[in-house]
């Protein structure tokens, strides 16, 4: 998955004003890349090659090499291994091995519920700890680029306790939604059929996400988006 580490680690520059949407769109656009790669594609090329004549393991398998060849390609391109997209890569080869001798494809499907489950103890563990994981995708979003907003944030960030807890706040939230997401995509790889749930759970990861948003937009994004406007306005004065 792209890192807006690169963004968040370097300099606030004052820029032209012309210039400040560039950093929320390309923001978007990194969100939407691994959506494409990792869900559509792999979706897609399961049911072109169960309609190419391939069986149902064999066409799990092929589908699922299209993310982890793109996260392999992302750690030799980049000279750094993400050690989450590496945990992904690691789940789908532990399944491709366990579906071998098991010849049983509802265990690659079963593969899926296991990295949305370990995600999802990694957003709760970092927003437990008091570093929460996701703050750094969704500040790029609140601050927009600008300077002030990005400057304001590291100040809330450094010192408000209510800034914090809205913090913590968005990563329980994801975190809570795709273990349930987890939990449910686990019971439907062992009730449904297989060719159901290829494209059921994508709906069930997609309704997750979308209650994620919701919730958290509610209970930490909005409040955070208050906080920072405030101390921003008041850093003018």
């Amino acid at each position: 998955m792209s890192s807006p580490a690169a963004t968040l680690n370097a300099p606030v520059v004052d820029a032209p004003a012309a210039a400040t949407p560039i950093a929320p769109r390309k923001a978007l656009v990194d969100s939407l890349k691994p959506l494409l790669v990792d869900v559509a594609l792999p979706l897609a090329a399961y049911y072109g090659l169960k309609a190419a004549g391939l069986s149902t393991f064999a066409a799990l398998a092929w589908s699922s090499v299209i993310p982890a060849v793109r996260t392999v390609w992302g750690a030799v391109r980049d000279r750094r291994l993400n050690g989450l997209a590496a945990l992904m890569v690691s789940v789908n080869a532990v399944s491709l091995v366990l579906g071998l001798v098991a010849g049983d494809p509802r265990v690659m499907l079963l593969k899926d519920s296991g990295v949305s489950s370990i995600i999802g103890l990694t957003f709760l563990v970092t927003a437990l700890r008091g570093r929460p994981m996701l703050s750094a995708g969704l500040r790029p979003w609140l601050t927009r680029g600008e300077a002030a907003k990005t400057a304001a944030w590291e100040r809330l960030s450094a010192g408000s306790p209510s800034f914090r807890r809205a913090e913590t706040r968005f990563s329980a939230v994801w975190g809570l939604g795709l273990l349930a997401e987890c939990a449910v995509r686990a019971v439907g790889a062992y009730t449904v059929p297989v060719e159901t749930m290829v494209w059921a759970g994508t709906v069930i990861m997609v309704v997750a996400m979308v209650l994620a948003f919701v919730v958290s937009g509610r209970i930490a994004v909005a409040p955070m988006e208050r906080m920072i406007e405030a101390e921003a306005g008041n850093s003018k004065r």
